[in-house]
């Protein structure tokens, strides 16, 4: 799991949105059957779904420059029974898909392990300024047991990383 862990400090996931943690579960988010890598860069309409997996947010909201309104929460579930997965968890926040308005924005899905069911009693007030930090200190979670993340930019690609038009044979 170390060179998960290497993916997230150079996506400077540890660092901006937790601390550095040892990885103890291999958290897989899955989104339309398709396995997400940590760093995968998608489009908003690839991720306008629930995806299959815990506190999902964008550290670069409203834009990667000037992130004002880190940390931006997607959704919030709790109470996954370790053996299962989000399906069988509480919705605390229900999920609203990223739709990054310029720049490439990181979302970082986070796995605590709860010690107790019902921790969390009522979604946060705010989506924008949520600390993913005070979140966890707030309700005893201690340190993440994983994290994952990907990229992702508007739909028409303004700015960022380009990548080449894939060979057609």
């Amino acid at each position: 799991m170390s060179t998960s862990r290497d993916s997230l400090v150079l996506g400077r996931v540890i660092g901006d949105v937790v601390d550095q943690f040892p990885p103890t579960v291999d958290l897989r988010v899955f989104y339309n059957g398709r396995r997400i890598m940590n760093g995968a860069d998608l489009r908003p309409s690839a991720v306008s779904a629930r995806p299959r997996v815990e506190v999902m947010v964008d550290p670069d909201a409203p834009n990667p420059s000037n992130p004002t309104l880190r940390e931006y929460l997607h959704w919030l579930v709790t109470d996954i029974p370790g053996t299962t997965d989000v399906n069988y968890g509480r919705e605390v926040l229900c999920y609203e898909g990223p739709r990054p308005p310029a720049g490439i924005h990181r979302v970082v899905f986070v796995l605590f392990k709860q010690m107790a069911r019902g921790v969390v009693d009522r979604p946060p007030l705010l989506r924008h300024n949520f600390s993913t930090r005070d979140f966890a200190l707030q309700h005893d979670l201690g340190l993440p047991v994983a994290a994952v993340f990907f990229t992702c930019q508007p739909e028409g690609g303004t700015g960022g990383r380009r990548h080449p038009a894939p060979a057609i044979a």
